[in-house]
């Protein structure tokens, strides 16, 4: 049960990197698109 919640966490804060890191792409390319 214990491993089960640490693989849960692990993935969700994976995907919450993987969103963090689009957003922060599409914000450098509208930062850059705005120059």
């Amino acid at each position: 049960n214990t491993l089960k919640e640490l693989l849960k966490k692990a993935l969700t804060d994976r995907i919450n990197d993987r969103e963090t890191f689009m957003k922060g792409i599409d914000y450098s390319y509208y930062y850059e698109e705005d120059e």
